[in-house]
């Protein structure tokens, strides 16, 4: 989620990047829009649905929600400077903040299990040591929390991560620890001030991209070898290729971004982004809606396609007529007043 950046502020890039990752979780979360229960068979996919589910493997799986949470972590030292400079408690008004958005999150798990709310707020709080730190400093852990996480999945795709430290494995390799290595990493680039100066620093921005295309495209063909064989250690593959493929997306946005005609054509996209935390609750419901509609009892990959473009297609209209109104998206204001306590105008 983003929390409430005055008007002037914004980066619009940063709006289409969010609601394009939006779009992106989408892929992944459908399917959990249907509760599996005992006896249901989940068919094995072959032909178009099998290439499909596999493409989503290579190019959506575990990227779009670390993009989402790389921007959180841009979010949370956005908010907690302003807070700052208005003379606020920072780390007292984020940690409201979070612990709000856990609330909001418990309430929305009850109709969608999959929601990240709950473990964002969680996970979020492991930020607060790191407002007063300096790059150098932040730099450090990133890279070894990172180092951490690559490390154990080699170690689990070549040794099982069978043994005395299988848990601790475990927990490196957990999605709760990306989602982490991506707050510090979306952080790190805010506080730095890197993506207001990626016109400055747009052969950096080029390296870290010619770096990171070689490695997500081995990865990625290693993804389709291993899931056209039934590979036991494929989810471990897809694991090793989110931060190259967050990397490569992230870089390669924010270059193509750089242009103004781009930026027209995605601002639609802006839109949805400047409402997450209402897109990423609204998706939920919608999603049911049409499965229902559709009389689905599982969702095939082709299905999910259908339906994620159906969703978009929604949020995209809905978010314009709303902006055209309101400067706020609702469940943005809900979260703005559970956090300050009184009412505020948009900056």
């Amino acid at each position: 989620m983003n929390p409430s950046i005055p008007q002037q502020d914004r980066i619009i890039a940063l709006d289409i990047i969010r609601g394009l990752a939006l779009f992106g979780i989408l892929f992944i979360n459908v399917k959990g829009y249907i509760v599996l229960t005992e006896g249901m068979i989940i068919p094995e996919y072959t032909g178009i649905n099998q290439m499909i589910d596999t493409l989503i493997l290579i190019l959506v799986e575990k990227k779009f929600f670390s993009i989402f949470s790389f921007l959180f972590g841009v979010g949370f030292y956005i908010f907690a400077s302003h807070a700052e400079r208005r003379g606020d408690k920072p780390i007292w008004r984020f940690t409201r903040r979070l612990l709000m958005l856990l609330i909001m999150g418990i309430i929305h798990a009850l109709f969608f299990w999959g929601t990240i709310l709950p473990g964002y707020a969680l996970i979020g709080l492991f930020l607060l040591p790191f407002y007063r730190a300096k790059v150098t400093t932040i730099c450090n852990w990133l890279g070894g929390i990172t180092g951490v996480y690559l490390l154990a999945l080699i170690s689990k795709l070549t040794m099982g991560g069978a043994g005395p430290l299988s848990n601790a494995i475990d927990f490196a390799t957990s999605d709760s620890t990306l989602v982490y290595i991506m707050f510090l990493a979306g952080f790190l680039v805010a506080k730095a001030d890197w993506i207001r100066r990626v016109g400055e620093l747009k052969k950096q921005v080029r390296q870290v991209q010619l770096v990171s295309l070689p490695i997500f495209a081995g990865l990625s063909i290693w993804i389709w070898t291993a899931a056209q064989h039934g590979a036991d250690n494929l989810k471990i593959i897809v694991s090793l290729s989110s931060i190259p493929g967050v990397l490569l997306y992230v870089t390669s946005l924010l270059l193509i971004l750089e242009h103004q005609s781009v930026r027209k054509l995605l601002q639609p996209f802006a839109r949805v982004g400047q409402m997450a935390l209402t897109n990423y609750v609204a998706q939920s419901f919608i999603g049911l809606w049409i499965i229902s509609l559709m009389g689905l009892e599982t969702v095939s990959p082709s299905n999910v396609t259908l339906i994620a473009c159906l969703i978009m297609i929604v949020e995209l209209i809905c978010s314009n007529l709303w902006f055209c109104y309101f400067k706020m998206g609702p469940l943005e204001k809900v979260w703005r007043y559970m956090t300050y306590g009184k009412k505020q105008t948009v900056q």
